[in-house]
């Protein structure tokens, strides 16, 4: 048996709490109504993991010791598509939303999971909306999530909007991956580079210094040999000082962003960088375009959709932007007026946003733009891990090359001097 905290309510409407043991949570919501009480929220007491059952006439404790929170994995990005998509499947097929929950939080194997989808499907069962209940949780389920899941509660079309938060998920975590595997061999190499050279420096380089000092008796050493060699020292000897003003200097960088105008400033500054300004410039473009053409499809308010969008498009420059577009929709003007004027949007979307308004088809437009600036994100990253990686192999081989020739130099030097003596 298990013991439960309950929060109810009497046929007068006045609150009750207490403890009600039961064998599981179906059964305490149906002793609770056997007694007349409408459910409020139930949780398991604190000692319901420690438990005694009966083996044969003898007594043998059972106890389950949870992890601390600290310990416990983290609900991935991924995770949440996957219950999604399995959520939407369940109750297309027709499940009630309740027993759906309850699959999920059986085969769910992360803890914190687990107690999320367990606390949403109490809320749900005593009378809760399934959107509340996901507001309770703005740790795994941010805003977007929570209206497009109230806007199909509000048109009956749950299923629906599930399917298409799923949909939603399962693009963005396509494109996220393909930045990723396509990045990851440009990065392993400018590891391995920075790696090698550091060993170079700290380790070789003094050796052969010792060396040459003895051997030359005095003289002086070729000019890249001296060169390599005063880069090697300044590594060992103000190493630690460059490595704490590196450290110092990105914590100033993170302070300064966390304000308003600093944040304005970088973010700014980002999308002027040569090559990769533009990369994220359509990336931005790709993922608010398909956040706010899925926000309207799902029956979301323009209004609210645009503010969702503002929140998470991770730029505040674009943020900016989607601002005053929403302050122009609230005037009850155009989208594409305050997008020409923000400079960040190029003319195509423009164009097809002023289509979509024009012929009232406009989440589909935005899906559209969606779909292009997406596969345009896969063609730049692409190009550009294609032109990285030969820069990075060539850079390599320059740094090496640089330092071996240097340590010949002084050989070469010695030996000639040994012939024409």
């Amino acid at each position: 048996m298990q013991r439960f905290n309950y929060v109810a309510r009497d046929n007068d409407g006045r609150e009750q709490r207490g403890t009600v043991d039961a064998k599981d949570r179906g059964q305490a919501l149906a002793v609770l109504r056997q007694n007349n009480l409408s459910p409020q929220s139930l949780t398991a007491a604190a000692n319901s993991d420690v438990q005694q059952k009966a083996k044969g006439g003898l007594g043998s404790l059972e106890i389950k010791i949870r992890k601390p929170k600290f310990l416990r994995g983290r609900v991935k990005h991924k995770d949440l598509m996957v219950l999604t998509r399995q959520l939407a499947t369940l109750v297309e097929s027709g499940l009630p939303l309740v027993r759906g929950l309850r699959i999920l939080q059986k085969q769910a194997k992360n803890d914190d999971m687990k107690e999320v989808l367990a606390g949403i499907g109490a809320a749900v069962e005593s009378g809760s909306n399934f959107s509340d209940a996901l507001a309770r949780y703005p740790g795994y389920f941010d805003n977007l999530y929570v209206n497009m899941t109230k806007a199909g509660e509000a048109g009956g079309q749950l299923e629906q909007s599930l399917t298409r938060l799923a949909e939603f998920l399962e693009k963005s975590e396509k494109i996220k991956n393909k930045v990723k595997s396509a990045m990851t061999y440009p990065i392993v190499v400018m590891f391995v580079a920075i790696g090698i050279t550091t060993f170079l420096m700290v380790k070789v380089i003094p050796e052969f210094e010792k060396v040459f000092k003895d051997l030359m008796g005095g003289k002086q050493m070729p000019g890249m040999t001296r060169f390599v060699m005063g880069f090697s020292n300044a590594i060992i000897n103000d190493g630690p000082a460059l490595l704490v003003g590196l450290v110092l200097l990105v914590v100033a960088v993170r302070l300064v962003y966390k304000t308003k105008n600093g944040k304005m400033a970088i973010d700014k500054l980002k999308l002027k960088l040569p090559g990769v300004g533009n990369l994220l410039v359509k990336s931005a473009i790709g993922r608010t375009t398909r956040t706010l053409g899925t926000l309207m499809q799902s029956g979301v308010p323009v209004l609210q959709a645009l503010d969702i969008v503002r929140d998470t498009s991770g730029n505040a420059v674009i943020a900016k932007a989607y601002q005053e577009i929403h302050e122009s929709v609230k005037e009850g003007d155009s989208m594409t007026p305050p997008m020409e004027r923000a400079k960040v949007f190029p003319p195509m979307v423009v164009s097809m946003v002023d289509v979509g308004e024009e012929t009232g088809a406009l989440p589909d437009m935005l899906a559209r733009v969606a779909d292009t600036y997406d596969d345009e994100v896969d063609n730049a990253v692409e190009g550009m891990t294609s032109i990285i990686e030969p820069i990075l192999i060539v850079f390599l081989a320059l740094v090496v090359g640089t330092i071996v020739i240097a340590m010949f130099q002084p050989m070469m030097s010695m030996i000639g001097g040994m012939t024409g003596g």
